[in-house]
């Protein structure tokens, strides 16, 4: 990634819904521009489901959501956001559609279930037409067919049930209803044979978002079409990529984009493709993972730079405390909360089983066909097949592999991954020879052997299904029942390993500034399931363990839990909230328990535990005394201030793009959605005080100071770490940036002394041992040559600095050279 003109200095997140439309961001522009953004973020803008709070079940491409305001609505907050000084970018939804009802909404859906495999639009969609005799299956049903029948009606040349209505094929209108059903391309099935015979690819487990193959030229333009006029008329700067890891080609869409950009922005006169926009994709990366180095992308959207930001603040001393008090109250069994890794292995077991049998079954079909085609694999038992691949997929520590049949080979680190786990998966089969079929899959999934459509096929849908495992067994039910510290369990973190030495941090700062330097951070998005500032507070028990399980013991005595791992968990999201509302907090725990699967799920909820679990809450956390709260209160708001204002500052001033999500440059807490897509309320509320103040003022002048210094913070810059001297040095995480060729001439890059300019990051971490430990004492931070002064709180400094004097007032400070 080179620097570009069109890089943001940081971006603003706004969840676009009926009740915050276009309109309503328009209004909001003054404010935001004011702050020191230079960019809205927007979620998807596309025709959408009618009332979606999101905007991820897209309908029609074709179009801007009417709901919002429509393509002029759109083209008005561009114009107003320019008059202010900010670009746009959007969310765009590549990887899948909603399948709606009514149906019709879809109109590309429609026509394929009207014509079938011959409609020009069958090539949009994933469909096996060889499972269920040619049919679709649509597991729409509430329950099987037979008890369903009468509801079922046709009406004005459709077929009805309940929302839904379906085209009839061509010349079935006047049949009786039995051969009116076996005449159609879909079958209408019972919602729960969705688990095991869906015959089309979709988001994750989520029957109602049909997958889209975008790999496909002509679908590419046709779902695109829309957006790049968008592009070209300058309406929208920048892009973010949802879910990239769901597409068969990641890097060949992302090329595929990438050139279909440069020519929207193109100059007519010379035939040159322009410079491309600045774009992001939401990739999940493992601890360890590294982006791939081709694609052509500026960076992820920053859930790597949250896990190294959160865990400064987790104590893992602490947390090993934290962690064996949780394992004495909660008594989980390993696999079920009480041993991470356990916890992983079982919940990925259980998701391919049951979640994605229907996914599994169709690569075990491929498959099958692949050894039958060749005489030298046609022994290996569609069982074994499906043992080996369920095997394969449980084994693998990423989303995914990347790996295509005709296209560059798969990279040493994923055939390493690879051929670890089938070395591993072999465990499974007792008779040698029958382990062999573990490596006829490895080497299907790696794309080694063959190049047919079969191949193309496996290959892809392999890796599509492991990232889907992936996110349904750790994101979505590991995440739930392994809980001794909830803050950990964050998009894109390893509750199992949370904290991060700033050692660790600084090297993770440089790698960014030197591979992606405008790739995304941040910090709170509409997907994280605690915010920040909720976070913040979590991760201050890892300071004082034994104080919150004792606090979790006696509130549990007063008001028992239906089963300890449940009050733990419930304390602790009360606790994020930081009081118990039971408007918020229902609901977020109850869509833990099912999550969580232990003793309710979505599928088959256990209603006598969640009137349970309601109650408990209602008389539990919801109804505490108000001492309760102020004893919580007086142990952790101190910490939880330190942690909140040390990580805004380290995101906003580290390499990368900051994304701020809406209503956080004040103290914001929310739980998982949709709590945290609740409409922004920008202007007419109280004035900020305490730490929202000072989170604001905090907010607002680092983004002005990128802003304003952009070469001191983008591409091109310079990233320093700087270490403090003295007993307490290592509660000290501090850096300088600036302009790695010095703006000024001053010689030297940013590691020889940053000249006339830069900017220095001071941040205290682990405040509370900090402050057990007789505070700063004689620690000293020194400075880069020259005199500094805090935009925070006008103090100056030059020198070797007394921690204890530059952060008396606030715990973090931002300096710049007077």
């Amino acid at each position: 990634m080179t620097a570009d003109p069109g890089t943001p200095t940081a971006t603003y997140r706004l969840q676009l819904q009926p009740a915050f439309p276009f309109a309503a961001a328009e209004r909001a522009v003054p404010y935001l521009a004011s702050l020191g953004v230079s960019h809205l973020h927007l979620s998807p803008v596309l025709e959408a489901v009618p009332g979606s709070s999101h905007g991820y079940d897209v309908v029609d491409h074709s179009a801007v959501r009417a709901e919002l305001g429509g393509e002029e609505g759109l083209r008005a907050l561009a114009r107003t956001a320019r008059a202010h000084g900010l670009g746009l970018i959007v969310d765009i939804v590549p990887n899948h559609m909603a399948a709606p009802a009514p149906e019709r909404l879809n109109a590309p859906l429609w026509e394929v279930l009207r014509e079938g495999p011959e409609s020009p639009y069958a090539r949009w969609f994933d469909i096996d037409w060889r499972a269920h005799g040619g049919k679709v299956l649509l597991p729409v049903l509430g329950g099987p067919l037979g008890e369903e029948w009468n509801r079922l009606r046709v009406e004005n040349g459709t077929l009805r049930y309940y929302d839904h209505t379906f085209p009839l094929r061509p010349g079935t209108e006047g049949l009786p209803l039995g051969e009116l059903l076996d005449a159609q391309w879909y079958r209408l099935g019972w919602w729960r044979l969705a688990r095991t015979e869906l015959n089309y690819r979709r988001f994750f487990t989520i029957s109602e978002l049909i997958a889209v193959r975008v790999e496909d030229p002509e679908v590419f333009a046709a779902t695109h079409a829309t957006l790049l006029e968008l592009v070209r008329d300058g309406v929208v700067e920048g892009l973010r990529i949802d879910h990239p890891d769901g597409l068969a080609d990641p890097e060949g869409y992302l090329r595929r984009l990438d050139g279909a950009v440069r020519a929207a922005t193109g100059e007519a006169s010379d035939g040159e493709g322009g410079r491309g926009r600045w774009t992001v994709v939401e990739k999940i990366l493992a601890r360890d993972e590294r982006l791939p180095a081709t694609w052509p992308i500026a960076g992820t959207t920053g859930y790597d730079a949250l896990h190294h930001i959160d865990g400064l603040f987790v104590d893992p001393d602490g947390l090993a405390k934290l962690t064996a008090r949780y394992r004495a109250f909660a008594a989980p069994p390993a696999d079920l909360g009480g041993d991470w890794p356990a916890t992983v292995r079982r919940a990925a077991r259980e998701v391919v089983t049951h979640e994605l049998a229907a996914e599994v079954a169709r690569l075990t079909r491929t498959a099958s066909r692949i050894c039958a085609a060749d005489p030298r694999l046609r022994d290996h038992a569609p069982w074994a097949l499906r043992t080996a691949i369920r095997e394969l997929l449980v084994r693998l520590p990423v989303y995914r592999p990347y790996a295509s049949v005709g296209g560059p080979p798969a990279t040493d680190a994923d055939a390493v991954m690879l051929r670890s786990a089938a070395a591993d998966a072999r465990e499974a089969f007792t008779v040698e020879q029958e382990a062999r079929v573990v490596g006829v899959v490895r080497d299907a999934a790696l794309g080694r052997l063959g190049d047919g459509p079969d191949h193309r096929d496996f290959c892809a849908r392999f890796a599509q299904t492991a990232a889907a495992l992936r996110a349904k067994s750790v994101e979505d039910t590991a995440f739930y029942r392994y809980t001794p510290l909830l803050s950990a369990a964050e998009v894109g973190g390893d509750p199992g390993r949370p904290a991060v030495a700033p050692e660790e941090f600084h090297a993770f700062a440089a790698r960014l500034l030197r591979d992606w330097p405008a790739t995304g951070t941040v910090l709170s998005t509409h997907d994280t399931k605690r915010s920040a500032d909720a976070r913040a507070r979590l991760a201050a028990l890892t300071e004082c363990p034994g104080w919150w399980a004792r606090m979790v013991e006696e509130l549990t005595r007063s008001v028992p839990a239906p089963d300890p791992q449940l009050a733990w968990t419930a304390w602790q999201t009360a606790l994020a909230l930081g009081h118990g509302d039971a408007a918020r907090l229902v609901p977020a725990v109850l869509k833990g328990v099912r999550e969580a699967g232990l003793r309710t799920t979505w599928t088959e909820q256990n209603a006598a535990y969640e009137e349970e679990v309601t109650a408990f809450l209602e008389a539990g956390p919801c109804a505490a005394d108000p001492s309760v709260w102020a004893a919580i209160g007086a142990e952790l708001d101190g910490p939880a201030r330190a942690n909140a204002l040390g990580a805004a500052l380290l995101q906003l001033t580290m390499p990368g793009v900051p994304d701020l999500y809406m209503g956080t440059e004040h103290l914001y807490t929310a739980l998982v959605d949709p709590d945290n897509r609740r409409p922004p309320e920008f202007g007419g509320g109280p004035e900020a005080r305490g730490v929202s103040a000072e989170k604001l003022l905090l907010t607002r002048a680092a983004l002005r100071l990128r802003r304003e210094r952009p070469r001191w913070f983008g591409p091109g810059s310079g990233y320093a770490p700087l270490t403090a001297e003295g007993p307490s040095a290592a509660h000290c995480v501090a850096f300088v940036r600036a302009d790695a060729g010095n703006e000024d001439g001053g010689g030297g890059g940013v590691g020889g002394g940053v000249g006339g300019g830069g900017a220095v990051t001071v941040v205290t971490r682990l405040s509370r041992r900090l402050a057990e430990a007789g505070g700063w004492g004689a620690t000293r931070l020194l400075l880069p040559a020259g005199r500094w002064r805090d935009l925070l709180t006008g103090r100056t400094a030059e020198g070797s600095e007394a921690l204890d004097e530059l952060l008396s007032g606030l715990p973090v400070a931002l300096l710049v050279r007077s």
